[in-house]
């Protein structure tokens, strides 16, 4: 009997996002160690191949107000990761960081650490900005273009590659009777010059357990999904509807080939949010109690405003959508400039949904930002996520919970098992075994020149 395609899951930490649910009253602190350190438990008791961490650099605002969920901030990743690294054992960790904020020496040499210190463990979720919203709290501002963004972030990834493969393994000698503690000619020099970069360094963090961290990213644009097919190792996505996950898995590992990599190089796990039930009516009517909760009337209203582009405080957010036309000329600082056909069509597919089946704003936003990804019993999710993976939709999902820190709690203690029983998901960690190694990766193979000519 063939053995089933093996299921991969990551566990995002419901921090500052449009579905964690703050005010609930199961809710925690998002903050606190020990809200990071009970969800790493919990996705390492879930034998789940990482814990992702989202980033932002800058508190989101509307109108001079900060948005209700990002009152509780927004702590350094890096931080976070090392600290969770010694209070778990076997668990990946990785972190989102900025390729545009960023240098790669330094970043490259943080992520190095990290993975010394998790024994193989890390990864990093490479993100981009170009946006002056963000670039307002770095010396620079938002400096880049639009187009350019992925142009830094390649040359950015290939150089912290470079770094990290400038140590061979065996490098480090430690000889005590010959007092050599270096083979000969190791590290190697990086000398680097290019468009964004211009680096001679000589790395100080040797090769890690796992050759180097692996590289997760998220871009969904032609450019985003070429820097996926060369440089990532995971993608984590938006798309959830079967056909259109499937369509994207085939898209993008369509590409691989043309950067001399194979399908399994490359896992794709599109975000998933889940709500479960005894039965399915059950779990509908929590989906729908979830959602009221995750777009709330004032949240509902600042949606919209950021598609209008203008005042709407004296709507009605149970109310209809506003019949009064966009504001396009001006540019946001969420980067809305000359937008006018864009938006004029955004809107108008929305009031096509609205009218269609007598949705007001609420409801409106609702279906655009809190529909859940799998609603049912836990044996209907068990067989829908192993469905997307027999069917090569995705490789597995990032299971993002509502409420911090005990989002993962029910999908760890009842889909899981049922998991399991189906023959798709491991039982049980590997010792020693790598992100790297959970996640069925090939080894890495040093590639600067220097290192394999010796």
């Amino acid at each position: 009997m063939t053995r089933p395609r093996q299921i991969h899951l990551a566990a995002h930490f419901p921090g500052v996002n449009n579905t964690t649910v703050w005010n609930d009253a199961h809710s925690g602190s998002q903050i606190d160690f020990s809200s990071f350190e009970y969800f790493g438990r919990t996705a390492e008791k879930g034998l789940f191949d990482y814990v992702f961490l989202a980033e932002g650099l800058r508190l989101r605002e509307h109108r001079g107000r900060i948005h209700g969920r990002d009152v509780v901030g927004r702590p350094n990743t890096l931080s976070i990761l090392a600290a969770l690294a010694a209070v778990t054992d076997h668990v990946g960790l990785v972190g989102t960081l900025n390729t545009t904020f960023n240098e790669p020496y330094e970043l490259a040499r943080e992520l190095a650490t990290l993975d010394w210190l998790s024994a193989g463990r890390a990864g990093w979720n490479a993100v981009t900005s170009s946006d002056a919203f963000h670039g307002a709290n770095f010396r620079r501002g938002g400096f880049l273009d639009h187009a350019d963004r992925y142009t830094r972030a390649a040359e950015f990834a290939e150089l912290a590659k470079e770094l990290w493969d400038s140590w061979a393994p065996g490098d480090i000698v430690a000889d005590a009777e010959t007092g050599r503690f270096l083979r000969p000619g190791a590290p190697a020099r990086v000398r680097h010059t290019g468009a964004q970069f211009d680096v001679d360094a000589l790395f100080d963090v040797p090769r890690s357990p796992q050759g180097r961290p692996v590289i997760v990213q998220a871009g969904d644009s032609a450019d985003g999904r070429d820097f996926g097919a060369a440089h990532a190792e995971v993608i984590f996505s938006l798309h959830t509807e079967f056909d259109d996950a499937r369509a994207f898995y085939d898209d993008v590992k369509g590409r691989l080939a043309a950067d001399g990599r194979d399908e399994e190089s490359l896992k794709i796990l599109p975000a998933a949010t889940f709500v479960i039930g005894d039965s399915a009516a059950e779990a509908q009517e929590r989906s729908r109690e979830i959602a009221l909760q995750q777009v709330r009337p004032e949240t509902a209203l600042t949606y919209i405003e950021q598609v209008w582009g203008r005042d709407l405080s004296g709507y009605d957010p149970d109310g209809p959508l506003p019949q009064v036309e966009p504001e396009t000329g001006a540019e946001s600082d969420h980067g809305w400039a000359n937008r006018h056909a864009a938006v004029r069509k955004r809107i108008a597919g929305l009031r096509e949904l609205s009218a269609a089946e007598n949705l007001s704003i609420r409801e409106v936003v609702i279906r655009l930002t809190a529909k859940h990804t799998f609603v049912g019993t836990p044996e209907h999710i068990a067989a829908e996520i192993d469905r997307y993976v027999q069917g090569r939709a995705t490789d597995g999902f990032t299971i993002v919970g509502h409420l911090s820190p005990h989002g993962l709690d029910e999908f760890a203690d009842r889909v899981v098992p049922l998991l399991q029983e189906r023959g798709s998901y491991r039982e049980a960690y590997e010792e020693g075994a790598t992100l790297r190694d959970l996640l069925g990766l090939p080894a890495v193979r040093a590639v600067d020149a220097a290192v394999a000519a010796r």
